[in-house]
């Protein structure tokens, strides 16, 4: 559906060639659709293969119709964001034009049955949107499914659309606490020796999700359900024996679990309780010979009902674009390692 507060004049040539021009009513929403330097528009113009020439509230856009069509709904997309009071960051621009292309071109996109953006995860302090087909898969996972298995590389959002999800959970008082849990290898999980309490101790290991617990909650909330225990650090060595209920339980780089670890961490789950486990098969700091939990419990559990599986790739890398370069470099990189004869 497009947004009334755009016109636009498009006339299409026999050729096709003919520019598509959109203007915006409000110049300053327009200049924070444009971005900082016009890098909004070069992004658009990078991905989609269009040249975009801003020009105080208009914007031209040149190249093939289908990649115009492209770009054009990315814009009127962004800037009804915009309207509604919504914030605009780099992310955004790079998941709306992902939506674009999952959609199609211009020749086989249907408006009546097209999304207008991916799955959301509203939180009280901000809206979290998926911004790939990949999370847009896995946050519908995570709503439908009390346990859920989130595979790939860095950057792809695995960890931070969990702790959003187990947030909106606690918001809600759909459970009653949250408990994050990560294994220390590099500490054999024996953490003893280490100063501090329990919390001070695997910190290092937990500061991602330390980090997004923060970003996605008010700071003072955090901290006290810290204390009350309503947010629970729990390092995965201390789990053995107990029962989760009432709890969103998140188990962070679970790639670096035994096999007994990840059958313990899993028969934790108790009544209403969600669990989500996420984890790099590629990045495996366990012993030589030694096989990850996370990578055996996704196959044994492979079409278990309530049990979902979201399998993330390179394109699904939300971080510096060169960060999905380096990782498909090496991919390839073990892709070949693994095709050359011994």
């Amino acid at each position: 559906m497009r947004t009334p507060e755009i016109e636009e004049s498009l006339v299409v040539a026999p050729d096709s060639a003919a520019p598509t021009v959109l203007t915006f009513d409000d110049n300053r929403l327009a200049s924070a659709l444009f971005g900082q330097y016009g890098q909004n528009l070069a992004l658009i113009e990078r991905r989609l293969g269009v040249a975009a020439t801003s020009r105080g509230n208009q914007v031209t856009l040149e190249g093939s119709r289908a990649a115009r069509e492209q770009a054009r709904r990315v814009l009127e997309g962004l800037y009804a964001r915009l309207k509604r009071g919504d914030e605009l960051v780099q992310g955004d621009v790079d998941g709306t034009i992902r939506l674009a292309l999952a959609q199609g071109s211009l020749f086989d996109f249907d408006p009546a049955s097209a999304r207008e953006s991916f799955e959301e995860i509203d939180l009280r302090k901000r809206r979290v949107r998926a911004r790939t087909p990949a999370q847009d898969a896995y946050v519908r996972a995570l709503k439908r499914h009390p346990l859920v298995f989130s595979t790939g590389p860095a950057g792809t959002g695995k960890t931070w659309l969990a702790v959003a999800h187990a947030l909106q959970l606690f918001e809600r008082k759909e459970v009653d606490r949250i408990i994050l849990s990560r294994p220390a290898v590099e500490a054999g999980e024996r953490l003893g020796f280490l100063p501090g309490d329990v919390r001070e101790k695997v910190d290092p290991y937990l500061r991602p999700i330390f980090d997004a617990l923060f970003d996605l909650m008010d700071a003072r909330i955090v901290e006290r359900a810290l204390q009350t225990g309503e947010i629970e650090i729990a390092p995965l060595a201390f789990m053995r024996g107990r029962t989760l209920a009432n709890a969103a339980v998140i188990l962070d780089e679970a790639q670096n679990t035994t096999t007994m670890q990840m059958k313990m961490m899993l028969t934790r789950l108790g009544e209403n309780s969600r669990m989500v486990v996420t984890g790099d098969p590629s990045q495996v700091d366990l012993p030589p010979g030694q096989t990850s939990g996370l990578v055996q419990a996704v196959r044994l559990l492979d079409g278990i009902e309530g049990i979902a599986h979201v399998m993330f790739t390179a394109a699904d890398v939300i971080r510096h674009e060169l960060v999905a370069r380096i990782v498909e470099a090496y991919d390839r990189a073990a892709a070949a390692r693994r095709e050359r004869p011994e």
